[in-house]
């Protein structure tokens, strides 16, 4: 799962972001507190794509899934794995009761946007993303 993370750092031309240790990736989401949890796709026995998400919190809308990463490694794109991870996510924030999900996309990740365009979803230009690193 990491190399897929840095494999989608590397596309969207970020790789020196990725700090995260290994040890801390993996005890966020397998530890005994996990804050992340992941739907992997398989492919001849290799992780070929991951949806990871966790929980948010909206004062106006209840709990919500915040899809926090998506991606297919790219020598598997094209066979629908993205679908099937996108549409297992939905079924999941589904079953959760969740009132939605949420996520970010890159401005010039053009086929990101028309992926979930197919879906309908609702692009927001007012918000800023804000953020402080300790």
């Amino acid at each position: 799962m990491m190399e897929l993370v840095r494999e989608l750092a590397l596309y969207e031309k970020a790789p020196e972001q990725v700090t995260v240790t290994l040890e801390h990736f993996a005890e966020s989401g397998f530890g005994p507190n996990p804050v992340w949890w992941a739907f992997v796709a398989e492919e001849d026995g290799v992780i070929a794509g991951m949806a990871l998400y966790y929980i948010r919190y909206s004062t106006w809308k209840g709990t919500r899934m915040w899809l926090e990463d998506i991606v297919v490694s790219e020598n598997h794109r094209g066979k629908g794995l993205g679908k099937l991870l996108f549409d297992r996510l939905l079924e999941e924030a589904r079953a959760k009761g969740f009132s939605g999900m949420m996520w970010q996309v890159l401005e010039w990740n053009e086929p990101a946007i028309n992926f979930y365009k197919k879906y309908n979803a609702k692009f927001d230009p007012e918000w800023l993303n804000v953020s402080i690193d300790l």
